[in-house]
């Protein structure tokens, strides 16, 4: 997920006229044979005039790892990117897809929610190798994560 976040940010910082990506997912990173991450499907991507944060488009993300503001307004900017890469990362240590809940709870609520007081209820246990005080360790390292990992998926204000 790392090599996902360089690749954001030179999408984002790197080129010419920033670069949003507009549908990351985990069906658009690849790996390589060296396990290296590599984004794909640039095809509604968009890039950004110059002095220009945000813009406006037709929507055609995939729901679930769409940002709220690009679902309602077609407003993209690069924390539309962040917010989908939050997303990828709740998914990964959850192993829970974004859409598998119901009515107006999400995989980022229930992770918030849960986060507080029972790491355990919502982190793949395959990702915890360990046990007794080393277990508490990663738990408190994963904990950290995860709540990084929703700041990332912070709403726009509409």
């Amino acid at each position: 997920m790392i090599d996902v976040a360089c690749a954001l940010e030179y999408l984002h910082h790197g080129c010419s006229s920033p670069v949003i990506h507009c549908d990351l997912k985990p069906s658009n990173v690849l790996l390589d044979e060296d396990m290296v991450a590599h984004l794909s499907d640039f095809g509604i991507s968009k890039l950004l005039g110059e002095d220009e944060s945000d813009l406006y488009t037709k929507t055609v993300a995939t729901l679930g790892y769409i940002a709220p503001e690009y679902g309602r307004n077609g407003l993209v900017s690069k924390k539309c990117d962040v917010y989908s890469y939050g997303i990828m990362l709740l998914e990964t240590f959850t192993r829970r897809k974004p859409n598998e809940f119901e009515g107006d709870l999400s995989l980022k609520q229930w992770v918030s929610y849960s986060l507080q007081e029972a790491v355990m209820d919502v982190v793949d246990a395959n990702l915890l190798t360990s046990s007794g005080n080393r277990l508490q360790k990663e738990l408190d390292v994963v904990a950290s994560i995860m709540k990084v990992t929703i700041d990332c998926c912070v709403e726009s204000p509409a």
